[in-house]
């Protein structure tokens, strides 16, 4: 097997079981030139073993599998996942309020490039990294010993996350189905029901999941428990949904008993998927989408229109090189938020930035308080939920990052 040989003093952070090995570190490489995604044995400058883990170019070299195998085990696969979603039980959920929840967090189950999400029997697997593109095979094989008969399918959605420049045969579709499997994730263009819907349910609040077509996995997990805090403070209050993509916090305002809801998205898809997600609950009456531009639909209303507002965005920076325009993008659109919501009314801003800080989040939300001149308390702040555990010796996984804020 090829050999990394670090540069001498460069083996602290493995040591300390951070799973990344940047290119900066590498000394040599013993062996014959690695492929993208192949198992190699890292060593430190004086030889000592420090484990193994995917080979790939670019800045991260090497992803950390094992911090004690010189090569995986034959069962490694099953007594990862075993272990994943031992810490998912462990959590509790009550599976007939809550079927869906992410099996598999990246780093977080020392499992660094591969996120799995469970949709009440179908898996939807993303690979971030050649290596876990490339066991995808062993993956699903190893998925459907974990779950026996309670799992119906198992879609491959990596076309958008693996790297182009690995060479792999990228193309998203099923590695598994059984013969109970009805169809797909995807709901028919205008949001109304069809053969190939698949429901789940989440604190008892149905939704659509569209694993084919949509955005991540089909579902944004990782807002979970944010979303029920979004449904406990939205009894009786005029509600705002920016960036809505499916409704979730559309969907729990409403059953929190919300006056009335406005969910909007630039994404058409999105806008159906709202829509449908909203009459599944019954909630039609007291909602309205809108297909537009989140900020010039903020800009056209009169300030004091809505009592909750939820500031969702996509990604603003996605590496450190876009920090500046990023913060600048938060400042903004929080200015904007801050200066139309009602008197008394409540604003949840979030960010899901790896690059932008729980401290430096603030700060810009800080800085458009001040521009606006209003007075502004924090009531919460907020992160991902338990599914998407974060990694004591890998704190950049912690990328989701909320405040609850009270406007004067």
């Amino acid at each position: 097997m090829t050999k990394i040989i670090l540069r001498k003093g460069r083996d602290e952070s493995l040591r300390r079981q951070h799973p990344w090995v940047f290119s900066g570190a590498v000394a040599r490489i013993d062996g014959p030139e690695p492929a993208e995604g192949e198992v190699v044995t890292v060593l430190a400058a004086d030889g000592s073993l420090l484990g193994c883990g995917h080979f790939q170019k670019g800045s991260i070299a090497v992803r950390m599998l094992s911090f004690t195998d010189e090569a995986l085990p034959e069962n490694f696969w099953d007594v990862r996942l075993a272990a994943a979603l031992k810490v998912r039980e462990a959590l509790h959920l009550d599976q007939h309020q809550t079927n869906c929840y992410r099996l598999v967090h990246g780093e977080g189950d020392l499992l660094p490039g591969l996120i799995i999400d469970w949709y009440d029997g179908v898996c939807v697997l993303q690979a971030h990294s050649a290596g876990m593109f490339l066991a995808r095979g062993e993956i699903c094989q190893a998925l459907q010993r974990l779950y026996g008969d309670a799992l119906v399918a198992v879609y491959d959605k990596s076309e958008g996350t693996a790297p182009h420049k690995a060479g792999l045969q990228l193309a998203d579709g099923y590695l598994y189905k059984n013969e109970h499997f009805a169809g797909g994730g995807a709901a028919s263009a205008d949001g109304a029901p069809g053969l190939a819907e698949h429901i789940v349910c989440e604190h008892g609040n149905r939704f659509v999941v569209d694993w084919e077509n949509g955005q991540k996995t089909g579902f944004f997990l990782d807002q979970r428990k944010n979303r029920a805090a979004v449904g406990r403070l939205a009894e009786g209050r005029r509600v705002l949904n920016l960036f809505c993509y499916t409704g979730g916090f559309s969907v729990y305002a409403l059953a929190g008993g919300a006056l009335h809801v406005d969910s909007v998205d630039s994404s058409a898809k999105a806008i159906a998927l709202t829509d449908r997600n909203v009459a599944l609950g019954g909630f039609a009456a007291r909602h309205e989408s809108h297909c537009c531009d989140a900020l010039d639909f903020l800009h056209s209303v009169p300030t004091g229109s809505y009592d909750l507002m939820i500031v969702d965005p996509p990604a603003f920076a996605k590496h450190r090189d876009a920090l500046r325009n990023a913060l600048r993008a938060y400042q903004r659109l929080n200015e904007d938020a801050i200066a139309k919501v009602a008197p008394g009314g409540i604003v949840f801003t979030f960010s899901c930035s790896q690059a932008v800080s729980h401290d430096v989040f603030a700060q810009a939300v800080m800085s458009a308080a001040i521009q606006v001149g209003r007075r502004v308390r924090i009531l919460d702040r907020l992160n991902q939920p338990a599914d998407h555990p974060v990694s004591i010796f890998h704190p950049e996984g912690e990328y989701l990052k909320g405040l609850v804020l009270y406007v004067e």
